[in-house]
């Protein structure tokens, strides 16, 4: 059985209707897999087995109580630059393209997809497949295997969602449905309305109308409700959290990458959560975190350009580096292989810390686990970055040492996730609180907070979503 999901846009909801869909069923007694068969994100999730796929299908994955797999998200497209991707194949990378190149490219892999698709359907009770963007792309449908393409070679139902809270909403769902064929129409049998804020009975007409207009029935209105689960790219905002206490500051990248690594602040209620982009936006806050990135030495350059660097080496509170944020605090950065930029370029880093980076081809992918100043760690790492000469490392993994750290100030390390800890996050928040003359707390790791939140999302689908109906279509 299968049912997939498609949207009116980016960011209308697809991934998060998914989620639901695989804890509803997964609640009911089904064995559920998620799949997208392409995903474009720098978002991404690393595997036990050490393989890369998109954080989105991770998040479905833990919603269908299950471990996240590569197949789930066979394909992943991570942004280099404005015209570059480099295009991971079952957790591995292929190469940088460009889109020409990689439109080329695409057929090469539409039957792998469908393979890996049928070997899903044959092991699971339910799939539930995600679609990309829009299926009323038309300069894209050549070739497609990922909307309308991937719901033939499933032999799926569609359902739409769409999100009113953008505005338009019939507008976005009857051009949607109007720029598909008579095939690709007969495949939605259902839409969601996503996002709604107000009286439901005021959009009842609405609703009346559209489905005199198109022949498909609308089988949810689902209210606007915050969900602090994990983002498949920045394309979904980065939301500033406000609250009195604790302010955290993370520079936001022009290339930043893997910015669920901040996630847990949003949790605690205590702590505001801003992105920013200027360093006067760093003033009042009590630690100031560059996080990960896609280009670092790119990124590193628009940080020196910005003004960013004499603020964060006289910044009075924490400054947490993380991957590519740890490795811009050190003295200097080479790339000798030319990963990112032109083979042999260097950058001097920020000389925080006395470490040198060296960019080769390899990428490290790897779940850890460790400590850090006695504190239980987890999470990840991801990068293509061999750093040396860390002084002072903190972070006690099994097989190794890992980060840097200076004047009880400045932290470096290439755990990303290191905050979803409880135990650690507790142990960086109490050192401001204590600052601050404010009580300390403790604090959950991530994992029992995203279980929470995946159960509320669920009971919020059943409440505003005919199921049952879902079910018909399976």
């Amino acid at each position: 059985m299968k049912i997939m999901i498609q949207g009116t846009s980016s960011s209308c909801g697809k991934s998060l209707t998914a989620a639901a869909l695989c804890r509803i069923f997964y609640k009911d007694g089904y064995s559920v897999c998620p799949f997208k068969s392409q995903n474009m994100s720098l978002n991404s999730f690393v595997t036990i087995e050490g393989y890369e796929m998109g954080r989105a299908q991770a998040l479905q994955a833990f919603a269908a109580n299950i471990e996240p797999k590569v197949y789930m998200n066979p394909i992943l497209l991570k942004p280099t630059t404005d015209h570059k991707s480099q295009v991971i194949f079952m957790g591995k990378p292929i190469s940088n393209m460009g889109a020409k190149e990689y439109f080329d490219f695409k057929p090469r892999l539409k039957n792998k997809v469908y393979e890996i698709y049928k070997e899903i359907e044959d092991k699971y009770d339910v799939v539930v497949i995600e679609g990309a963007g829009s299926p009323a792309e038309i300069n894209l449908k050549k070739d497609d295997f990922v909307n309308m393409g991937m719901a033939e070679l499933a032999d799926s139902n569609v359902i739409l969602v769409a999100d009113i809270d953008r505005g338009g909403v019939f507008a976005q769902i009857y051009g949607t449905y109007m720029l598909l064929n008579k095939k690709e129409r007969r495949r939605i049998k259902g839409v969601i309305i996503n996002k709604f804020r107000g009286d439901k009975s005021l959009l009842e007409p609405g609703i009346k109308m559209l489905e005199e207009l198109i022949p498909v029935k609308v089988i949810g209105v689902v209210p606007y409700f915050e969900f602090n689960l994990d983002d498949e790219d920045s394309a979904s905002g980065f939301k500033n959290f406000l609250r009195e206490g604790i302010n955290v500051a993370v520079v936001r990248l022009p290339k930043i990458s893997n910015f669920t690594d901040f996630d847990a602040f949003k949790f605690e209620e205590d702590v505001t959560l801003k992105f920013i982009s200027r360093p006067e936006e760093m003033a009042g806050s009590d630690m100031v975190i560059i996080p990960g990135s896609k280009n670092t030495i790119s990124d590193l350059r628009w940080l020196k350009q910005k003004g960013f660097e004499q603020a964060i080496k006289n910044f009075d509170g924490i400054v947490f580096g993380i991957c590519g944020g740890y490795q811009m605090m050190g003295k200097e950065l080479v790339d000798e292989e030319g990963v990112e930029v032109q083979k042999g370029e260097y950058e001097d880093g920020l000389g925080i810390f006395e470490t040198k980076t060296v960019f080769l081809k390899e990428k490290r992918l790897e779940r850890v686990e460790g400590t850090a100043f006695s504190n239980r760690v987890y999470g990840y790492e991801i990068h293509m970055g061999l750093t040396v000469n860390n002084k002072n490392p903190f972070v006690y993994l099994k097989d190794r040492l890992d980060g840097d750290y200076k004047e009880d100030r400045f932290y470096g390390t290439y755990v990303h996730g290191i905050f979803d800890s409880g135990e650690f996050r507790s142990y960086i928040l109490n050192k401001i609180r204590r600052k601050k003359g404010l009580e300390e707390k403790s604090s959950l790791d991530l994992n029992e907070i995203r279980s929470r939140e995946l159960d509320r999302l669920e009971e919020i689908f059943r409440e505003n979503v005919d199921i049952e109906y879902i079910y018909s279509l399976l």
